[in-house]
C-alpha cells in the first residue's frame, strides 16, 4: 500500500438485517411487500463489503475529488481490482471507474461491476451478477505447496 488515508473512511455495519432495522422510512415492509422503489445501493454496500472482509480481502475505498469514488479497491493477483455495487438499472453508468480506468498511470487490467443483470464484458469492465460475489476467492499465497517425487527410479 503506497497511500492510506486514515481521516478517509465508508462505515459498514455488519449485519444487514440491522442495517434495514434502522432505516426509518419503513424499508422492512417495503422488501416484504417487494416493492421496487428502494434504494437498495446502501443494503447491496453493506452485503459486498461482509463477502469480501468473509473471503479475507482488506477493505479500501477510493475517493478523489477530481475523480469520483469507487465502492471497493482490493489487491489480487498483484494488480489493483476496482469494485462497483450497483443496485439499479444504469449499472453502466460508473463515472468514476471510467475515469481510474481511463488513467494510464494506475495499470488498472481489469474492474469488476456486481449488479443485477447477466454477465456481460465491456473492454476491461467484467458485469457480474451481485450474487457472485461469493466466488471471489482470495488467493492464499501462504498455502502450503505439496511436493509429489517419484522415487521409483533410485535402487
Amino acid at each position: 500500500m503506497l497511500n492510506k488515508s486514515a481521516n478517509l473512511f465508508k462505515l459498514i455495519l455488519s449485519d444487514v438485517g440491522l442495517l434495514a432495522s434502522m432505516y426509518m422510512d419503513g424499508i422492512q415492509l417495503k422488501l416484504l411487500n417487494r416493492e421496487k422503489d428502494i434504494n437498495f445501493g446502501s443494503v447491496y454496500e453493506n452485503a459486498a463489503a461482509q463477502e469480501l472482509k468473509a473471503h479475507g480481502y482488506d477493505l479500501y475505498y477510493f475517493n478523489s475529488k477530481k475523480q469520483g469514488e469507487l465502492d471497493f479497491v482490493i489487491e489480487r493477483g498483484g494488480d489493483v481490482l476496482p469494485i462497483e455495487i450497483k443496485s439499479g438499472k444504469d449499472y453502466q453508468r460508473h463515472a468514476a471507474l471510467d475515469i481510474v480506468l481511463g488513467n494510464s498511470d494506475y495499470a488498472i487490467p481489469t474492474a469488476f461491476v456486481f449488479q443485477n443483470d447477466n454477465v456481460s464484458v465491456d473492454g476491461r469492465i467484467v458485469y457480474l451478477p451481485i450474487y457472485m460475489l461469493m466466488f471471489l476467492q482470495k488467493e492464499d499465497a501462504a498455502a502450503p505447496m505439496i511436493y509429489k517425487i517419484d522415487l521409483d527410479g533410485l535402487q
